[in-house]
């Protein structure tokens, strides 16, 4: 489980297939405090942690991880965000996120406005994934809040620490970036299939 606060950012330092999988080497400065078999958001993707260097952790995708998510486009030098699992005294400072990508969104628009900066989104909706105006979203990772969710579109509004704290600041027009919803509002909206399928009893 995590929080969708950003712990860190890692630099991709080397990429190794392995048949349909990809061992990615990330460079952080938490890569330290890291031990083999823990978990770790990569741009919101849990993975576990196989192996360490000086300095880097190991973590390895799987075909079905890179085909649903942004991390089959990652290259040496990318830049990735980063969260450690959070721990059961923590306070929940974002929103309940399990770092399990939905979806991916692609950038439609980046907008600069007195010093902050507006991201809008284009996914495909669907009847389980659903945003709401003021709702919570994890966008690579990051816990934001849904601004002027529209059909296809939606945005978030991103404040300067995040810019800089995150990948965010080399998202453009065009680039991928990977969805994970809001448990809650996920649940709400199984629940409500199931009871629709059951003619409402």
């Amino acid at each position: 489980m995590f929080t969708g606060i950003i712990e860190a950012m890692g630099t991709v330092k080397q990429l190794r297939k392995e048949g349909s999988n990809v061992h990615f080497t990330i460079e952080s400065p938490v890569s330290a405090a890291l031990k083999v078999d823990q978990s770790i958001a990569h741009n919101g993707v849990c993975l576990t942690v196989v192996a360490l260097g000086q300095g880097t952790h190991t973590v390895t995708a799987v075909e079905e991880t890179l085909k649903r998510s942004n991390l089959g486009a990652l290259q040496p030098g990318s830049l990735v965000n980063l969260e450690r699992a959070m721990k059961a005294d923590s306070r929940l400072d974002g929103h309940m996120v399990q770092g399990h990508v939905d979806a991916t969104a692609t950038c439609v628009a980046v907008d600069e406005r007195d010093g902050s900066w507006y991201y809008r989104f284009r996914y495909q909706p669907t009847e389980e994934h659903l945003l709401v105006d003021k709702g919570s979203v994890s966008v690579n990772g990051v816990s934001l809040t849904v601004v002027e969710p529209a059909g296809e579109l939606f945005s978030v509004a991103i404040i300067p620490y995040t810019y800089e704290h995150t990948n965010f600041r080399d998202i453009q027009p065009g680039d991928t970036v990977n969805l994970e919803f809001d448990i809650i509002g996920k649940y709400i909206a199984r629940y409500a299939k199931l009871y629709a399928g059951r003619g409402g009893e």
